[in-house]
């Protein structure tokens, strides 16, 4: 099967570490250690590998070691099916980020072209029962996966939308503005709404056709009535005195939610368990990193952040064992060795230090 792999990466004053390089054969990497030793720190650089803010949808600014606030700068040595890559993106002092490919200047969007990275960090563990704002942030991250143009839809719906609501928030009247304004929504918004459906389709089918020992989900994008740009610019036209009244716009993509079933249970995902909950959000990201082997011709890279927190031994040494049938190159962390002991001479140990000074790594 073809690869998709990180084979080297080297980290210049990035968060923890003031310099650090991690040799990779492409197959599991467990990485243990305390809280706060820099584990997280590796798999954050790895997700700058593609487009976006990365894992903790940070700023570049807030990725530079302290006290030194000299910039930082992450490298790596990128298999993409058939071919070697070398990629770089920093940031200098407080400036954008910036993308090179192969030694020439990119943009963030040609990452998505190379790679497919998708993550699972703890914060994800409340998704079910946060607001819907955190559940389209997680569904826009795996559109993206299958649609990189994603993000430019959502950038300009986003825009046109923040200023339309300051022409409502100001109780403009002229209506050739809003005119201009919605019909850009209208058109960025039926993209984002059909990537977001096709996606859903396809984790439907990802999950219903896989053996595996984490719960379905049946997934619903709810809100979803207007589908059309028609539709969205008659519903925007229409709902113009009463989004003046509300001082922002109450109809559209940007209020969808993402609701999930446990099938075996028919319960909603809100009101199952935490372990549960935990066991769907794997469930979903196994399906997404199915579904991505089958369109893009490799398994993604899958970054994994305290991944075995409330899975019992039965439930982690599956985990693993589904990890390994898929062939993904995948990034594990957790407190301590005896979390991966299920995983054998399957994966790499990496022990991850804070020396004082910053982290270390170990290769074992």
């Amino acid at each position: 099967m073809p690869a998709l792999k990180v084979t080297s990466l080297t980290l210049s004053h990035f968060r923890s570490y003031k310099h650090a390089r991690v040799d990779s054969d492409g197959g599991i990497m467990a990485l243990y250690g305390p809280n706060g030793a820099g584990k997280t720190n590796i798999l954050e650089a790895i997700s700058l590998l593609s487009p976006g803010r990365g894992l903790r949808r940070a700023p570049p600014a807030d990725l530079k070691r302290q006290p030194e606030a000299l910039g930082w700068k992450v490298n790596a040595a990128l298999h993409s099916l058939s071919e070697l890559h070398e990629l770089s993106t920093w940031a200098e002092s407080d400036s954008s980020r910036n993308v090179e490919i192969d030694g020439k200047k990119a943009p963030q969007l040609a990452l998505g072209r190379l790679a497919r990275v998708i993550w699972l960090v703890p914060v994800m563990d409340r998704l079910w029962v946060e607001g819907a704002g955190e559940r389209r942030r997680f569904l826009d991250r795996m559109v993206m996966s299958f649609h990189p143009k994603h993000a430019d839809a959502t950038l300009a719906y986003e825009k046109a939308m923040r200023e339309r609501n300051r022409l409502l928030k100001d109780m403009v009247r002229d209506a050739a503005w809003y005119s201009a304004l919605e019909a850009q929504m209208a058109d960025s918004g039926a993209e984002i709404i059909a990537h977001r459906a096709d996606v859903v389709a396809r984790l439907q089918t990802a999950q219903e056709g896989a053996e595996t020992v984490f719960p379905a989900a049946k997934l619903t994008i709810t809100d979803s009535a207007l589908t059309t740009a028609d539709e969205l610019r008659d519903a925007f036209s229409a709902g113009r005195g009463q989004d003046q009244a509300a001082g922002r716009t109450l109809n559209g993509p940007h209020r969808a939610d993402l609701s999930a079933i446990y099938m075996a249970k028919g319960t909603d995902a809100r009101a199952c368990s935490t372990g549960e909950q935990k066991a769907l959000l794997i469930s979903l990201i196994l399906a997404n990193a199915r579904a991505l082997r089958d369109d893009f011709g490799a398994p993604p890279i899958l970054l994994l952040d305290e991944v075995t927190a409330h899975l019992d031994s039965d439930r982690r040494a599956a985990l693993f064992n589904e990890l390994h049938a898929l062939g993904a190159q995948a990034w594990l962390t957790g407190t301590g060795p005896e979390l991966f002991a299920e995983l054998g001479h399957r994966a790499t140990l990496l022990s991850v230090q804070d020396d004082g000074p910053g982290s270390i790594i170990n290769q074992l």
